[in-house]
């Protein structure tokens, strides 16, 4: 154990930040002045190392308030907490979100990735650059996606302070972006999430179920979400008991929506039926596929029906405390979230005993940092609790031992809220909504080169072909990815896919989340890939020497093709088929097994290197 704490020391702002978070400390031992009894004895450690868990909100504290993490914080942080300094180091590089070296206190994020790189992110990066020149007090750093692919390109401002401020430029052009990064309070209010939903129209709102509050009623309103059936779902389960939910779940069919597709009521039963307490419900709200926001836009557009869904759930399972993990990139989202669970505390839908029912939940946030990782739900688990977001291995599986070593029951936002319409309409119902084994409507993220981007919902067994004509292909179609980064590129005559996870595995490609990209024929493929390949290098987390050296490879291929730096494309080509074999074969977690996907379907599919 490394316990060698630096001589550097806290300023006051720095010194406030993490008291305001963990509350004054109690002795020396944890960085008050000295007393005499502190010479006598040692006392608080074993509290403090119990709240292990701290260390990621800590570290947010510091640098919402200071815009960096310096080596006094950072100490006084560890000694608060009893963590060794070279582990809390690890953790605070971890994330593309903090920083460990100076930097101004505004940071302008620009999204670099595949919706907005089609959208002329690099133009729009260069003149922001060259805007906000060195002296400008703006940090301008080019970011992984942002989840605001239907608004492309993108920008995000933190301005660090306290309170810290953001502001969202999407579509940015290089005048919003620099007014945002310059003066965030000034920028213009963010469309409401009800755009994202292209549907949400007279014409097209009576075929929702997941989406049919989404511009309806009021996210800020408790007593709207109840006037349009809010709580019903939830009185419902009250009514048939924790097997009885579970029964339903089950007997609908339904499947995890981040792309596994295990189903739900096995993963409910198996950790309601573990004899070691307490259980836990983690919501995985840190969508970071590129090309996915459907999670975001249910947050801000209807946030009580994921409060209610994380409270179905916990009572499910046996759970009284639900971890929600939500994406660091996501200012709106955590408002309204952290507005929704304050409002059902103070009107009893939270805390010791819901609805008079005598059950206990609650609800906490935990904001992520910027690390596709930790979308894999051992790495959610680790970062939660303040190590590093690396994945475990298994077995055990997390509803054996998950978060602080307890059974835990983890969904992502779009699986929970489908519990609601399940218990609403019975199973039977719902069951009959898509396909025999693909059951229920799905949210699909549509972006890149179509007239409305956004979020649809339709029944499992629509075509490919059938969304992107609700999307309307702006001009000549070459290429369609499914699935986000980890899936994998369709063709223009392959538009008769259906939309469940059975067929597209049958066709050879990926549901995943649901990320549907289209690119027409300006859009660079090569370069596109390239994107891709860098992606993954940066977001590897390194545990493992497949996926850690094999991302890098790939990019250094890649790079070789489209700069045509290389001796021979068709021995690139070959050494990224045996790159891709190790990492699928040998990785840890899926981000290394799913690192080749698109490459190699360009490769096979597109003839992208032909």
């Amino acid at each position: 154990m490394d316990l060698r704490f630096g001589d550097s020391k806290p300023t006051d702002e720095e010194r406030a930040a993490v008291d305001a978070l963990l509350g004054p400390p109690e002795s020396s031992w944890e960085g008050a002045d000295r007393s005499d009894a502190d010479l006598r004895w040692a006392r608080g450690g074993r509290e403090a190392r119990e709240r292990r868990d701290l260390l990621l909100p800590g570290l947010h504290a510091v640098n919402d308030r200071i815009g960096w993490i310096s080596e006094g914080a950072l100490d006084y942080l560890c000694r608060r907490l009893t963590v060794p300094p070279a582990e809390a180091y690890g953790v605070a590089t971890f994330y593309a979100m903090f920083s460990v070296k100076p930097r101004p206190s505004t940071v302008l994020h620009v999204c670099t990735d595949l919706a907005c790189a089609a959208a002329g992110a690099s133009e729009l990066c260069a003149g922001v650059e060259a805007r906000l020149g060195l002296g400008s007090g703006v940090s301008v750093e080019r970011s992984p996606c942002l989840g605001l692919c239907e608004r492309a390109p993108a920008a995000l401002a933190i301005k660090a302070g306290d309170p810290v401020r953001t502001a969202v430029s999407a579509p940015a052009t290089v005048e919003r972006a620099v007014l945002a990064a310059s003066a965030p309070d000034s920028a213009p209010e963010e469309p409401p999430a009800a755009l994202a939903v292209p549907q949400a129209g007279p014409a097209g709102r009576e075929e929702l179920v997941l989406l049919s509050r989404v511009g309806v009623v009021d996210p800020a309103s408790l007593d709207d979400y109840r006037a349009h059936g809010g709580y019903t779902a939830l009185r419902q389960a009250f009514a048939i008991g924790p097997a009885g939910v579970i029964r339903e779940v089950t007997d609908a069919g339904l499947v995890g929506r981040g792309g596994a597709a295990f189903p739900t009521g096995r993963k409910w039963q198996a950790t309601a039926s573990q004899p070691d307490h307490p259980h836990y419900l983690v919501c995985n709200a840190d969508e970071s596929e590129p090309g996915t926001f459907k999670d975001r836009v249910v947050m801000e557009g209807d946030p009580y029906s994921l409060v209610e869904a994380m409270t179905i759930a916990g009572y499910a399972v046996g759970a009284h405390k639900g971890y929600l993990y939500l994406r660091g990139e996501y200012p709106r989202a955590l408002e309204r979230m952290e507005h929704a669970i304050g409002q059902a505390r103070a009107r009893g839908l939270l805390g010791e005993d819901v609805l008079g029912q005598g059950y206990a939940f609650d609800i906490e946030i935990r904001r992520g940092a910027g690390a596709y990782i930790c979308g894999e739900e051992t790495a959610l688990f680790n970062s939660i609790e303040g190590y590093r977001g690396e994945p475990r291995s298994k077995p055990p599986f997390p509803v054996e031992k998950g978060l602080f070593g307890k059974p835990t029951a983890e969904n992502n936002v779009e699986t929970l809220v489908n519990v609601l319409p399940i218990l609403t309409m019975g199973s039977q119902a719902y069951a009959a909504i898509g396909t025999g084994k693909s059951t229920g409507p799905k949210l699909f993220c549509v972006s890149g080169s179509v007239d409305r981007p956004g979020i649809y919902e339709l029944p499992f067994g629509a075509t490919l072909g059938e969304l992107l004509d609700l999307a309307g292909v702006r001009k000549r179609l070459r290429a369609v990815l499914l699935g986000g980064a980890a899936g994998g590129f369709v063709r223009p005559d392959e538009l008769d896919i259906p939309l469940t996870f059975e067929g597209t595995r049958e066709a050879g490609a990926t549901l995943g989340s649901g990320v549907v990209l289209a690119f027409d024929d300006t859009v660079p493929l090569p370069r596109l890939l390239l994107r891709i390949a860098e992606f993954f290098r940066d977001e590897s987390c390194g545990q493992c020497v497949p996926c850690r050296v094999g991302t890098v490879r790939q990019e250094e291929a890649l790079h070789r093709i489209v700069e045509r730096t290389g001796a021979d494309a068709a021995s690139d080509i070959a050494l990224l088929r045996e790159v891709g074999r190790a990492m699928k074969d040998a990785s840890i977690c899926g981000l290394g097994q799913t690192a080749w996907n698109a490459v190699e379907s360009a490769i096979d599919r597109l003839g992208a290197y032909e």
